[in-house]
């Protein structure tokens, strides 16, 4: 693995920020910059701690801090979005709540793997 671009986790994160971006601009002007900015922070900040965790990778334990971090905004994310499928018609929402529960999993998943299989390389 030469680069965090190559972990399944960042580019689904990263992918799913852009489609949350989009979605969040057909929100009520009203909740563009309440609901709306909140949603593309969290959404952002998943692949954003996972890139951090990733250059931090020579220390085992912040890896796995930052890939927490992404964890805990996933799960924000996931309750930005039940909270406007409840508030707003916009057709994306299901789909996205689905593909990022897909997400949780697998970032649990990796955190698993780190936390018992991730060799530190020294070099």
């Amino acid at each position: 693995m030469k680069s965090y671009k190559d972990l399944e986790v960042y580019t689904t994160a990263f992918s799913l920020a852009e489609k949350v971006h989009k979605m969040s601009l057909k929100l009520p002007k009203y909740e563009l910059y309440e609901q709306g900015s909140q949603i593309r922070r969290s959404s952002k900040s998943i692949k954003d701690n996972i890139v951090e965790g990733y250059g931090r990778r020579k220390y085992k334990a912040d890896f796995i801090k930052f890939l927490i971090y992404a964890h805990a905004s996933l799960l924000e994310c996931i309750s930005q979005l039940q909270m406007i499928e409840k508030l707003h018609d916009v057709n994306e929402v299901k789909m996205l709540l689905a593909d990022y529960e897909n997400l949780g999993g697998k970032l649990y998943n990796f955190i698993k793997y780190v936390e018992k299989d991730w060799k530190v390389n020294r070099n």
